[in-house]
Formats: structure tokens, sequence, C-alpha cells
């Protein structure tokens, strides 16, 4: 290796020994380095509305860093290219003004973008706000450059990518508005673009700044690795020789570093180019690029030196691509190869280097006038790959798991010595003695453990919001729930083998691709699908609690209809029957509306009517569902998602504290509901109305049911929650203990109604608690209950990973 670098530090090995420096002589200067510029492209085509509590000026200000301190340099905005200009233009207090949306008005846009020397970051035009789903088309690329400066060679350092959302109050206008947003940020937004993804990605990223904030920012992000020229570091005289030597020998390994990553940012342009082209179909001709790219010409004098011969030379083939034994299929140098660039000459390397920089500049500059001709298809597709990687990309937070849905012969045992005889045969009894909350609670904290000694190494953009402390992420623990034939008899296990004749009727296919056969039965295939979610919210609640999880389903379905209902605001502490009344009604007027404006614009092919209740909401759910107005509309059940639902009410709950609680409410407020969910509403438990509600056939029409529950949730019963089989109960062999296994049977034989496609999962959720600290909340179990209304990460998990099911 020493004797190929003799011509980098301009002597002779054989005389190593033998020189002597002189006190005068001056050591000849450091070689030449190699340098390369990152350039980031940054494409904001939209910004959509989602829940902002604000009207106002709005602006999105970016800038980017290093993410290790030592490289000191910052981005700097190198380019701005405006892709759309309106028609619409006028003059503003001086300055001119380009509406940035065709639904914006001269009014509602002031001044340009704009880029600030101060530090190094670029603005959008600032734009007003008025109404939620209200689209601002910003549509233009700017492109930042990060230099390594005294680092050379490719860079070892992640690059941090912060958007902020600067606001000014509506009335501000002139210098006062641009003052005023430039103040403070409302929110901030930062990513992550790991040193793998420097050399080339192309990729959609959302911005979605925070859950006061509820925006939706369409962007993508593009990047590669550019020439940035060559230049001689300085150094000081060394005290020795041989230090030159050292010097010399670190240099050619960093530029040999900086080519090899200069001409794989080249391949991988090119191959991302050919790949957007078919995917998108649209024709980009890079033939006469590709039919001059011959790599050997840049290893020729190395190869012949070396005794290399290429593969047509030896068959007596002749061919416009010549093809040597380092090259891959296309013709083009496998770069992770050092054997070729160890031989080039100081010449050769630096002629090579130019070379390269030349034909990625090239195939850069093409895909930027490829982009800007297909900006939305490029956008699209972008979209539906993030959308696709998103299972993977967040199941380091998600363990998966199968359970089979067990026999419901449970409740034909009615006295202790029968049940006594009948359970002692139960295969599974060890899963009964054992606390289940406890149990999900530890291995979900297990798996939070192993995940804080995880090292996160991939090539995706990552989206500080969750990989900034992975740890404190929630673990969502999923069961897919597969069906087991119905109650017999007969003294089988508690958790026996599929029935081959029942397994096909529940999910024999991955869960993200079950489909909704009804919806393709329609005889009017071109009509329009009409598409609505009711969110319910819980005891002493407001309509506005679920609108996290109303968002994240927003951003799936954009077509969708919602409806926050606010019939029982205020009025959630009486008989669940009225609740249940005064929700049916909204939802059929509701409904009814949307039904008549989707006829007036074409033909109505079909309904999927969602709904997703919290806490006490999903028991006024399921009691609007026996309300004989809702008849016609239970065969268009589409997804039921149930957040910390007492299903079975709180017949057996072990939370001494919040019991205590309910007592009260009961003995000194007489609060109807607290009464039924308690099973007190009647002396005989088999008259009281929750026993009643689990008759009804609540959840059978439903296509997709989704139960989430905490073991960390102290208000709602473990068991309650996932509508299964409670350790107390299985050891109570009175009339409780048997009206419970009645309401639960009842429940899971509507779940277990044979629908082809159908899904059902239980999804747990363990919220990372550690800053709360130690309080009334955390110790009543109220905080993990709370936590599903004011986090939306556990449902952005779930919905990503499997869309199908809200669409």
């Amino acid at each position: 290796m020493f004797r190929r670098l003799r011509w980098f530090i301009g002597m002779n090995h054989r005389a190593v020994a033998s020189q002597k420096r002189l006190p005068n002589a001056k050591p000849k200067p450091p070689p030449a380095m190699l340098e390369t510029v990152q350039e980031i492209a940054i494409y904001i085509h939209r910004f959509h509305n989602l829940d902002l509590f604000q009207q106002g000026w709005y602006q999105i200000k970016i800038s980017m860093r290093w993410e290790d301190e030592e490289f000191e340099l910052p981005g700097t905005p190198s380019r701005v290219v405006q892709y759309e200009v309106y028609e619409c233009i006028t003059k503003n207090s001086g300055v001119f003004v380009e509406a940035a949306a065709p639904d914006l008005g001269p009014e509602d846009v002031y001044g340009v973008w704009k880029i600030d020397d101060m530090d190094n970051s670029f603005s959008t035009q600032p734009f007003r706000i008025r109404y939620a789903r209200q689209d601002v088309l910003l549509s233009l690329m700017i492109s930042f450059n990060l230099s390594l400066g005294k680092y050379e060679g490719p860079s070892t350092s992640a690059v941090i990518l912060k958007f902020e959302l600067m606001y000014a109050p509506m009335l501000e206008n002139g210098f006062e508005l641009q003052a005023s947003l430039d103040a403070c940020p409302a929110s901030v937004h930062e990513f992550r673009i790991p040193p793998k993804a420097l050399l080339g990605l192309h990729s959609y990223c959302p911005v979605h700044f925070d859950s006061f904030h509820s925006v939706l920012v369409d962007v993508t992000i593009h990047i590669t690795l550019l020439r940035a020229g060559i230049h001689t570091p300085s150094s000081k005289v060394p005290s020795n020789f041989h230090a030159v030597e050292d010097v010399a020998g670190e240099n050619l390994d960093r530029s040999i570093q900086v080519f090899k990553a200069l001409f794989g940012a080249r391949d991988k342009l090119l191959g991302e180019l050919q790949k957007l082209s078919k995917e998108i179909n649209q024709t980009i001709d890079l033939t006469d690029f590709i039919s001059k790219l011959s790599d050997t010409k840049v290893f020729s004098a190395s190869l012949q030196a070396d005794g290399v011969t290429t593969n047509a030379q030896a068959s007596g083939q002749v061919s416009g691509e010549p093809q040597s034994g380092l090259e891959k299929v296309n013709g083009i140098v496998d770069s992770r190869s050092d054997g070729p660039l160890n031989n080039l000459s100081k010449d050769d390397l630096l002629s090579s280097f130019h070379l390269v920089g030349h034909q990625i500049l090239y195939l850069w500059n093409t895909f930027l006038n490829f982009h800007r001709a297909n900006k939305k298809k490029i956008l699209e597709f972008l979209i539906d790959t993030w959308a696709n990687d998103r299972r993977a990309e967040w199941s380091i937070w998600m363990v998966y798991s199968k359970v089979e849905m067990p026999h419901n012969y449970l409740n034909n045992v009615v006295d202790g010595s029968s049940c006594l005889a009948g359970r002692g045969k139960v295969s599974s009894l060890k899963k009964l003695t054992d606390d289940p909350a406890h149990a999900a609670a530890m291995r979900a904290e297990l798996h939070r453990r192993s995940i804080a000694q995880m090292k996160i190494n991939n090539q995706s953009i990552q989206d500080m919001h969750i990989f900034g402390d992975p740890s404190r992420i929630p673990i969502i623990i999923v069961e897919r729930v597969v069906n087991a034939p119905r109650r017999t008899a007969s003294g089988n296990s508690y958790f026996s083998q599929l029935d081959q004749q029942d397994t096909p009727s529940l999910l024999t296919l991955p869960l993200f691709k079950a489909a909704n056969k009804s919806s393709v039965a329609s005889p009017q295939q071109n009509g329009r699908v009409l598409k609505i979610v009711i969110f319910v919210h819980g005891f002493q609640g407001h309509h506005l609690d679920l609108r996290l999880v109303r968002n994240q389903w927003l951003l799936i379905d954009p077509k969708a209809e919602f409806l926050m209902s606010e019939a029982n605001e205020d009025k959630t502490s009486g008989d669940f029957r009225e609740m249940g009344l005064r929700l049916a009604q909204e939802v059929v007027s509701f409904v009814k509306r949307k039904m008549d404006k989707a006829s007036r614009h074409g033909t109505l092919r079909n309904i999927k009517l969602s709904f997703v209740g919290h806490s006490i909401g999903n028991v006024i759910i399921r009691t609007a569902l026996t309300e004989s107005s809702m008849e016609p509309y239970l065969r268009y059940l589409h997804t039921y998602v149930s957040i910390s639902g007492p299903h079975l009410g709180y017949l057996f709950s072990s939370n001494s504290l919040f019991n205590s609680g309910l007592w009260i409410l009961k003995k000194f407020k007489g609060t109807q509901c607290i009464h039924q969910l308690t099973l007190t509403d009647d002396p005989d438990l088999q008259n009281t109305f929750f026993y009643k509600l689990c008759k009804q056939k609540t959840l059978d029409n439903f296509q997709n049911i989704i139960l989430l529950s905490s073991p960390q949730d102290g208000y709602v019963p473990y068991h309650s929650a996932r509508i299964e089989m409670c350790q107390t109960a299985s050891w109570d062999y009175s009339k409780r203990g048997k009206v419970f296994l009645e309401m639960l049977n009842e429940c899971l034989d509507q779940i277990r109604v044979p629908s082809e496609g159908r899904v059902f999962m239980r999804c747990d959720v363990n919220f990372d608690t550690s800053n709360q600290g130690r309080n009334l909340n955390t110790i009543i179990g109220r905080a993990a209950h709370i936590e599903f209304l004011e986090t939306d990460i556990f449902a952005r998990f779930i919905m990503w990973s499997f869309p199908e099911l809200f669409r």
C-alpha cells in the first residue's frame, strides 16, 4: 500500500532511511484535498390547516444545522424557485404581492419570501388563515448548502432540519406584522437526517408542529452530494519528516473516501431518477448520458497497470460500454472497492473527481427540472411510499401477537362445585391466576428498556417528536384476535385450537389488506362512498376531546365527514338511555344531511359509518345503536374504535380509591350513570341496564373493532376495556360471577358473528409517565386515562400501521 502512495508524498521508498532533512529546508506543502458540499432541496407544496386555534397571519421559517456541534458551519440557503405564480398581483404598502394560492386574495398575503443572512434561514411569505381545513398552496423549492468546513471527508454527522411556525394576530399589518412574525415562533418541529441519507434521498416529510397547532405542511426532501472544489489545507511545519508522511497518508485516505462518497451519490441519484421516471410514468431521457457513462475511462490507467483485463477484451466482444471485472452489470464501477482508486495517480484522481462532479451536477439539474415539471405526481408517489413504510418504521414501539377467541361455555357453569370441576380442566388457568394488567405493564416496560439500549441506525428522515427520545414514546402491544368456534357444552379448554370451518371468517389475510366486501357488492359501482365518523366524549367531557384522533383520521382519509358529538355535553350524569337517545337523534340528523348533499352531487353508492368513543362515550355509542331510529343505518357500520371503554361495567373493579369516588358520586350526588356502571341501578343484577345492554346486538354489525386499553388506566377496569375474562370473576361462583360471565359471553358472541374480512384487535397502550412524578393523577390512574386525549402518537402508530381500517 505504501509503495502505491509514493507519488502523493513525493519520495522514493528506497531512499527514506538515507535521506536527512536540512535545517533550513522547506517541506513540501500538503497535497490538495478534495471537497464536497451537501445540497438539501426542500419542496414546500401546501399548508393545510387541520386545527389551528387562532385565526391570523402565519409563516413557515426553515433552517438547518449539523447535529455534531464540532461542525460549526450552518446550512445556508443557496437557491429559491417559485414554481407557480398567479395572476392576482397587487400593491400593498409599497410591496408587490403575489397570491400564493387560488383561494387567497391580495388581502390574505403580504410581502414575499425572504432569506435572513443573520441566522441563515428561509421564510415563506406570510399568509392569512381564516377557517379550518383551509389550504394555502406555496409550491416553492428552497435549497440549502452545508459545507463540512475544516472536516475533510464524508460527513459523520447528521443534519437537523428545523421548521418554525411564526404567528401574528389578524389585525396587524405592514411593518408591525413582520416584526410580530419575527418575534417568537408559535411552534417548532424538527427532523433528523441521518448520515446515511446524505449521499442521496428523496422522501416525503409531513410537518405537523404540535397538538395545539395541528396543521399539515406537505414537504418533500431531496438530498445529494455535490463537488465543491479542491483546496490545499494549511499546516504548520512538521517537526520531522515522518510526520509529513503521516499527514500525506491521512490526506490520501480522506481524498479517496470523499471520491467514493461522490461516486456513490452519483450512482444513487441516477438510480432514483430512473425509479421516479418509471413510477410516475413520465419519460426522462438519460440515454445519451448513460451511453457516455463509462467508469473504466476513469480507472483505465490503473487497470492497465495492474493487468486487469475487461470482460469484453477477454471474450473478444465489442461494446459501446466497456466492462471491467470491477464493474457492476450496468457498466458502473463498484465504488465500495478501494482497489482502482489506490492505483490512480495524483492527476488521475483529481481529473476523475472533476469528471464525476460534472456528472452528478448534470443529474441533479436534470432532477430539479424534472421535479418542477412533475411536482404533483412525484409528491403523490413519495406520499404513498412514506405511508407504506410507516408500519416498518414505527415497529420499534409496537409488539404484535395473535391470540384465539376464547370459548364461551363458561356461562353454563352455575354452582361452585361445577365451577371447580369444569375449570379444573382449563389448560390456560395460569393466565387467569396472574394479574393480566400487571403482566401487560411489565411486558411493555421490558420492551421500553430494550429501546433505551437500542441504537437506531436507518436511512429515513426521523421525526424528532418521536425519535428525539425513543424511550419515552408509548409502547403498543397489538393483539390480533382470531376466531374460535361458538360456545358448546363440552369441556373444552378456555383457549383451544381454531375451528377449521370458522377460521377463514376472521383475518385470514394480513390486517392492512383486509377489505370491506360489502361496499363492492353494490350494483352502482361508479357512485360515491360516503364515509362518516362520529366521535363521542366521555364523562363530563367536551366535544373536542377526541380532536387529535380526528386529525389523524383526517390525514388518512381527507374526504371523510366528521361529527364531534355535542348532544351530551354537560349531560353525562344522567341515564345512559337518555344519552343514547340524544346521540342517536344527532347521528341520524347528521347522516341524513350528508346523504342529501352527496346525492345532489352524484350517485351515492355506499355509506361507511364509523364510531370512536372515549371512556363512557363507548357506552353511549352502544346504547344509541339500540335505538329504533338507528336501525336503517346498522348495515353501514364500518369501524369501531373504543378508547378505554367500560364495556363490562364496574362489577369487578380493583381500584379502591376510584371505587370510593364512585361511591361518593352515587351516595351524595345520585349520579344515575354511575349506578348503571356499577350495576346497582336495580336489586336484581339481571334486570340492570348493563346486563340488558350486553344482551343487545350492538357490536355484531361492525366490520372492524379495535379496543384500546392501558394497564396504567385506573379509571376503567382493564378487563372491561378489553372485553375479556377477569381474574377475580374467574373464581367468583356467586350470581355476581355468573352475571359477569353472561355479559362477557354475549359481547364475544357478537364479535364472533361470521363476517368476511372482519378485524378484531386489542391494543394495549403503555404511556411513559416518568415526567409526571407521583401525584394524585398517577396514584388513582387518571393520568393514563386522560393521556389518551392529550397525545396522538399512539393513534398515529395504530392508524398508519393499519390504514385500510380507517378508509
